[in-house]
């Protein structure tokens, strides 16, 4: 294997800072420039005894986050962004903790059916994160290219020390940190461990491995205004085998797409199953996600549970498929650096422009079948390219 060579703010302060200044249509970018808008906080009563002169205006610097194409607090982004790893299986660690809350999730094969997730977050913090889980190889480019830091809950010998020796300190076990950072004791358990961002962020700050300086991300392009020649597609399946299927159906009244994930009645093998709405356990709501998207790309199987993805050197571009705004449109990828975040663009290679917010992002290995499997959905079926002989 060839080794790589690089690779809370809370909600609520976000919500008040956006309550507080409308932003109109962003012109697409990819070098995000900080910004400074008013805030005004004048309060007016006429209770008796309260202070009636107006508050001195307050400004608040902004800046854009170069992972969503939202304006968050400028400190909010000197640090690294937090990657935790998060369970999938066993079903029994379900619904998952502080989904909703990341920037970014990235969804891969894991081996015998199952898939992980690889939560980052940036703009947003949870105070509560997982089920916590093990590292996996591909961990190592996804935390290099985004500059971050990751949480995870252990790894098998080979796979910790790969970890270790692509991203150092950077890769923080929850033997490491320990609570607030992770709090809990197996992460063999489904329910063993979980974690916070934001108190990752202070143990990683505390040791020196987080300077809080800001990682320059650019790279992902962001625009309110919808892509020309897209075609209306409202659900997408993804199945990483028959029994491990997941839904994101688009919302038109919230412009997002609701997650559906299987519940089973009986044993796998012979019991039947039917989709429930995947919820947040933090927030007690369905996900939500602006932007769902497919990346292909070659698979590499060392064992049936140890399998790396080839991302970087991705020079010339793979296809991937983008959905925003209940439509679906062709493109491709790109990895030009080591250490700048995967780039998105259309079919003829310029950048395509995501929609503000969120991003589910999928790792689907080339042989995967993707298919129309009626008006307006369209479904991914998992499979590994053939071993070469």
């Amino acid at each position: 294997m060839n080794s790589i060579k690089r690779i809370v703010s809370t909600t609520l302060l976000v919500t008040i800072l956006l309550a507080g200044c409308q932003v109109g249509k962003q012109t697409p970018t990819v070098v995000p420039q900080p910004v400074s808008l008013p805030q005004n906080s004048t309060v007016e009563s006429t209770a008796i005894g309260r202070n009636t002169e107006p508050s001195p205006e307050i400004e608040f610097e902004m800046a854009l986050n170069p992972l969503t194409g939202l304006h968050v607090a400028v400190e909010t982004l000197q640090r690294r962004p937090v990657m935790v790893k998060v369970s999938n299986y066993p079903r029994e660690g379900r619904p998952h903790a502080g989904l909703s809350f990341a920037d970014i999730v990235f969804d891969y094969y894991i081996g015998y059916g199952t898939n992980r997730f690889l939560a980052l977050y940036y703009g947003n913090d949870s105070p509560q994160i997982g089920p916590v889980r093990s590292g996996r190889l591909v961990d190592a480019q996804l935390v290099l290219l985004y500059q971050g830091i990751l949480g995870y809950g252990s790894a098998d010998e080979d796979t910790s020390a790969y970890l270790v020796q692509a991203l150092g300190e950077r890769a923080i076990s929850f033997e490491e940190a320990p609570c607030p950072a992770f709090c809990g004791k197996d992460t063999h358990s489904v329910i063993g461990v979980f974690g916070s961002s934001a108190d990752i962020t202070s143990y990683a700050k505390a040791n020196n491995i987080d300077t809080g300086e800001t990682p320059t991300l650019n790279g992902m392009v962001f625009d309110t205004v919808i892509p020309r020649d897209g075609v209306p597609v409202d659900q997408i399946n993804i199945l990483f085998n028959y029994y491990n299927r997941a839904e994101w159906r688009y919302d038109s009244t919230s412009g997002t797409y609701l997650r559906w994930i299987e519940e089973m009645e009986g044993e796998e093998e012979n019991g039947d199953f039917h989709m429930v709405p995947l919820t947040d356990r933090v927030t007690g709501q369905q996900l939500a996600f602006n932007n769902i998207i497919i990346l292909f790309a070659h698979y590499i199987e060392n064992a049936p549970s140890e399998h790396d993805v080839e991302l970087m050197k991705n020079i010339e571009g793979k296809r991937a498929v983008y959905y925003r705004d209940g439509q679906m449109f062709e493109g491709i990828w790109k990895v030009p650096n080591d250490d700048t975040p995967i780039q998105f663009l259309d079919a003829k290679g310029a950048p395509f422009a995501l929609k503000p917010g969120n991003s589910w992002i999928v790792l689907a290995d080339d042989n995967s079948i993707f298919n129309q499997k009626q008006s307006g959905a369209w479904e991914l079926f998992f499979l590994l390219s053939p071993a070469p002989e």
